[in-house]
């Protein structure tokens, strides 16, 4: 029995192969009876590369997929294309051909990932699946005869066919992972031996000393800044291209929106403020707050930065000034840049005690699978629930997400119009700062790990943290939010290299946003020598100060 290439979805038959959607053709090779398999006879899944042909022991073989869309994995293995989501799990996918040393192709729809077990389970891409198909002993050689002509520790046999120049190269998927992944091939050794996985220690959060300063996210409105206590923030979400209006939800309530799969309430700050509601745009930000027991969602025009801002920078508003207008919902004001920048923090509680508003989001009936009251619960984020989240700031490097743990930033700051160079100093320090008086290092996070840098732009920000005492700005592409990831959504990242292992520990999959987060440890940005080499020398700070 044979199967043709134009039967899409064809499996062998009693062969051990499970296809995604879309599903490859699998085709058994020519003249393979399945009826006349014996025990002796061995299997294999045959493709080709640079019109030649391969294959892997069929033993090895799980599933066969054609190419998914990948995330890239910073500071990896020349040949790993990248990251995917295979029904759940995280899937390195690997190109064969750079292994090979061939040169690389477009994919096309040809192009298929043969998911294979190399004690971890790795996506190999190649140009083309040919057959299934077994083939007896006689026609498989060793290759220990040629192998101290021919260098590749990757072959392992050889398969002749029936034509005198027709031959098959047969793969060893372990000494490809070997060779390719030193770190994951410790790793699967590691585990082999009952060693088990080193994970991150969600308690140790670095050397940080809080207590003399006021955590805040500022934004925008109507080309104002004001902040908000970061602790009233669950989370920042992009604002959906449009919300359900709730019937008799008052004229305060923009409406409802989907919050994974649970109702969100929506507001306007600017409603608030009474100032013109605008149709929700692309830049526009989703403050989720805390409110009596459950969350709502606060329309920002845009999100600015998360600020640590020194308490003698912080002054209460004067009484005179909090008996009237808009200043009813704010606190207090920080003075930055030496009192040029004044930013004023709202107070939660004060902004939904207006007009009625608490009681109109109290009054939402949309029946019995919303109540403001539940929605802490249903979105995950309430305080019984705290324990089992990750709080994450969410970043851009060209097309991929990275984040870190919210507890590890300092703040988010602009990039400046000017940074003072460093003579003599490593690549990718792109200078230093005047942060608030104090000499900050700024280094570009793109060129750190690998990624070509990118012109200047206003989108652009400086995530600041501490690496070995030492306040260290990197420069992003972007900030996208700020949200809660389940820790069961936290999974170990493939170490498929020293660096990439210590740097890139977990990677939050998240299927249902079809979405892989890369978690970076902070401590493992730099290195003990390169934090030394960051501190400012003595005329530099001076410089700089001036």
């Amino acid at each position: 029995m044979s199967t043709s290439p134009e039967t899409d979805g064809a499996v062998a038959p009693d062969r051990d192969v499970a296809t995604v959607e879309p599903a490859l053709e699998l085709v058994q090779g020519p003249g393979h009876d399945s009826t006349d398999d014996t025990s002796d006879n061995s299997d294999y899944v045959t493709f080709v590369m640079q019109e030649e042909s391969y294959a892997f022991p069929m033993g090895r073989v799980q599933e066969i997929i054609r190419m998914p869309e990948v995330v890239r994995l910073p500071l990896g293995p020349a040949s790993l294309e990248g990251l995917a989501n295979l029904r759940g799990r995280i899937l390195p996918i690997v190109n064969l051909r750079r292994c090979c040393g061939l040169p690389e192709i477009e994919h096309d729809e040809a192009t298929r990932v043969i998911v294979v077990d190399a004690g971890a389970t790795i996506g190999f891409v190649v140009d083309r699946v040919s057959s299934v198909t077994s083939v007896t002993p006689d026609r498989v050689e060793s290759v220990d005869s040629i192998r101290r002509t021919v260098d590749s520790a990757a072959l392992e046999q050889i398969v002749k066919s029936g034509g005198d120049d027709e031959m098959t190269k047969v793969l060893d998927v372990v000494a490809l992972v070997s060779t390719e992944f030193a770190a994951l091939a410790e790793r699967v050794a590691r585990s082999a031996s009952g060693a088990g996985l080193v994970t991150r220690d969600a308690g140790d959060t670095g050397d940080e000393d809080t207590d003399d300063t006021l955590e805040l996210v500022s934004f925008a409105v109507d080309g104002q800044e004001y902040a908000l206590p970061i602790d009233q923030v669950q989370e920042i979400v992009q604002a959906p291209e449009s919300v359900s209006h709730v019937p008799n939800a008052g004229s305060r309530v923009l409406g409802v929106m989907d919050l994974r799969g649970r109702l969100l309430p929506v507001v306007s700050l600017r409603s608030i403020f009474k100032l013109p509601v605008t149709d929700l745009q692309p830049q526009n930000r989703i403050v989720v707050v805390s409110l009596d027991g459950g969350v709502v969602g606060v329309v920002m025009d845009t999100v600015r930065e998360v600020l640590r801002v020194p308490h003698d920078l912080v002054a209460e508003l004067p009484d005179y000034m909090a008996r009237s207008g808009r200043s009813t919902e704010v606190d207090s004001v920080c003075r930055l840049d030496s009192g040029k920048r004044l930013v004023s923090v709202l107070s939660v509680d004060k902004m939904f005690s207006r007009d009625g508003l608490r009681e109109q989001l109290a009054g939402i009936d949309t029946g019995d699978e919303f109540l403001p009251e539940e929605m802490g619960v249903a979105a995950g984020v309430a305080d019984d629930h705290d324990g089992d989240d990750e709080m994450l700031v969410v970043f851009r490097l060209d097309d991929e997400e990275y984040c870190v743990d919210i507890d590890t930033v300092q703040e988010i700051i602009r990039v400046p119009e000017s940074l003072i160079r460093v003579p003599k100093t490593l690549d990718f320090v792109e200078g230093l700062v005047n942060l608030r008086g104090a000499v900050l290092p700024v280094v570009d996070l793109r060129t750190r790990l690998g990624i070509d840098r990118a012109e200047r732009d206003e989108r652009q920000r400086i995530v600041v943290l501490i690496i070995g005492g030492v306040r260290t700005g990197f420069i992003v592409d972007s900030v996208a939010e700020v949200t809660r990831v389940a820790k069961s959504a936290l999974e170990p990242a493939p170490e498929l290299s020293e660096e990439q292992a210590r740097l890139v520990s977990q990677v939050a999959n998240l299927a249902e946003q079809q979405r892989m987060l890369m978690l970076l440890e902070p401590d493992h940005l730099l290195a003990a020598d390169q934090v030394s080499a960051l501190q400012p020398k003595k005329g530099a700070a001076a410089a700089l100060a001036a």
